[in-house]
């Protein structure tokens, strides 16, 4: 893995612990790979805490009817909570109270939320409710929880979703994807001429160039020769370092 993949999972790790990325530096020479199992292993250790509990409680929801949980989780369990209990409570009752919360609470949940564990209930997730998501989470600009997610819907859901995000976000967004190998999958749901477009808007912000030559590292051969002829209006820098990279 390159020393960008390590960069973008000191991010993902900071969010996790709750810190800012700068106290993580001194991770940048370790291995991506080895960062992102640390990190899963925090995860996993944060949400199996209390799993017993967890469990009954999800258990006790099935008795009450979809709106008055609904109501319980926003006014009572709080985000944290609700996606501590995702991982366990039944799918479909999970994707019933989901579709009833507010898309602002519902981010919020996102944001707390371990996607690997509640995958089945995120796959089935109504289209409205996942682009009201989307843009509230592209709002506050939390590219992080939005990358972990991409992984888990499909893929008519994720074209759409990727139509509420300008170019500039959809550079972090992959920059801090979950799963690298499906960088060249994802970008082929965008428009054919929208890939230049999101390459070239790295050219207007100097903490895109990371961003850009990340994703064009994980582009197959043939789409990254795609866009050699769109380079040369980007700063010298940049350009030069991704005319390098698509070689």
């Amino acid at each position: 893995m390159t020393n960008y993949e390590a960069e973008a999972e000191i991010l993902k790790l900071a969010r996790v612990l709750g810190v800012e990325p700068g106290r993580l530096e001194y991770l940048a020479r370790v291995d991506a790979g080895e960062l992102q199992a640390f990190r899963e292993q925090v995860t996993n250790t944060l949400f199996d805490a209390n799993i017993a509990v967890l469990q009954r409680m999800a258990l006790a929801a099935r008795l009450l009817p979809g709106g008055v949980l609904a109501k319980i989780a926003e006014k009572v369990f709080g985000p944290l909570l609700c996606a501590r209990i995702a991982g366990v409570v039944d799918v479909a009752r999970g994707v019933d109270v989901a579709k009833r919360l507010h898309p602002r609470f519902l981010a919020e949940v996102a944001a707390e939320l371990d996607p690997r564990r509640a995958s089945a209930i995120i796959s089935r997730i109504p289209l409205d409710t996942v682009l009201a998501v989307a843009n509230e989470l592209a709002r506050k600009a939390d590219w992080i929880t939005l990358g972990r997610f991409v992984g888990h819907l499909p893929d008519p859901t994720v074209r759409r979703a990727l139509q509420e995000i300008d170019d500039a976000g959809l550079l972090r967004i992959a920059f801090v994807l979950d799963d690298k190998s499906r960088v060249d999958h994802v970008v082929g749901l965008l428009p054919a001429h929208r890939l230049g477009r999101v390459i070239t808007a790295a050219g207007a912000e100097e903490d895109l160039w990371t961003p850009a030559l990340d994703l064009l590292n994980h582009l197959s051969a043939e789409r990254r020769g795609t866009l050699a002829p769109m380079l040369g209006g980007l700063p010298d820098g940049l350009r030069e370092r991704a005319q390098a990279t698509i070689k």
